[in-house]
């Protein structure tokens, strides 16, 4: 799967101080699903309360198609929450380094936690369950 016909994941990260502000969002972000504001909008995951796999600080994510980008982008923007936005393509490194793009300051990750290049176990529960 290349990158222009990938489906889009983002990590929203949050911590202690924050935390309100996230669940703020996530609930934005299922009213919108439910609305079909987003109708491409597939999973709102819910707050992980710890830090997981690539990522340093607690996270949830999200996962919709290349046409709810530019709509979720600016529901990330707004929300003054940091994000990794990313396709979800066979390459789970790139996704989340060459290919991604941070809304906020960029957080380093835990790259040796990714799949490797050619094999991304992640795509099959895209839209399904939390990475």
């Amino acid at each position: 799967m290349d990158e222009l016909n990938a489906p889009y994941h983002a990590h929203i990260y949050y911590d202690d101080a924050s935390r309100a502000q996230a669940q703020a969002l996530r609930a934005r972000l299922l009213d919108a699903k439910e609305s079909g504001a987003l109708p491409e909008l597939f999973f709102v995951g819910e707050l992980g309360g710890h830090a997981v796999g690539p990522h340093p600080l607690p996270e949830y994510e999200i996962h919709y198609s290349l046409a709810m980008l530019p709509a979720v982008v600016a529901l990330l923007k707004a929300s003054g929450l940091r994000a990794l936005v990313h396709p979800l393509t066979d390459d789970d490194v790139a996704d989340h380094t060459t290919l991604a793009h941070w809304i906020g300051e960029p957080l380093p990750l835990k790259l040796e936690t990714l799949d490797p290049p050619g094999v991304n176990q992640g795509v099959a529960r895209f839209g399904k369950s939390a990475f």
